[in-house]
């Protein structure tokens, strides 16, 4: 009885978790964007200052040279170009898709620095939508699922056939 009890939690718990990825994963679009936009604005800028000079965007990093402080901007600047980069490319994949599609597009969600933000802000509420409904039942079954599989591994927590020997 008390295993089942347990086994009920673990599948709501995994439903109440399950259920907020919608919103999660919205708020990390949205930022997201916002660290696009504003790496944007670097690169942009960047490119500017070397176009007005006559140099392309590697003739201008060649150029950030002969001090320890140029070094670093050099190093910093190629950072930003790289971040730049990989971010954009995951906006562009995440632009428009719904919670379904973002779920099976996980893997571009998965910035630190982005993700570290957006669960700092991230408030859990109760989840109203189809797609938070359907999350949660998912995120149930695999609470519960998880829990079932981990009783079984105990030891003593096996039933004992109801059949004579």
């Amino acid at each position: 009885m008390v295993l089942r009890i347990i086994v009920l939690a673990a599948g709501i718990a995994g439903a109440m978790s399950a259920a907020q990825f919608p919103a999660f994963s919205q708020q990390y679009y949205q930022r997201l964007g916002g660290a696009v936009d504003a790496l944007e604005h670097v690169v942009d800028d960047f490119d500017a200052s070397a176009t007005a000079l006559g140099l392309t965007r590697t003739q201008a990093l060649e150029q950030l040279q002969g001090t320890e402080f140029l070094q670093t901007r050099q190093r910093d600047m190629q950072t930003a170009f790289k971040r730049y980069a990989t971010l954009r490319h995951d906006l562009d994949v995440l632009e428009g898709l719904g919670p379904f599609m973002r779920a099976y597009r996980a893997p571009h969600l998965t910035d630190r620095e982005i993700a570290r933000g957006t669960w700092a802000a991230f408030q859990p509420a109760l989840p109203l939508s189809f797609a938070s409904a359907l999350f949660g039942a998912i995120g149930f079954a695999c609470g519960a699922g998880l829990m079932r599989c981990t009783r079984r591994l105990l030891p003593g927590a096996r039933r004992k056939s109801s059949l004579p020997a």
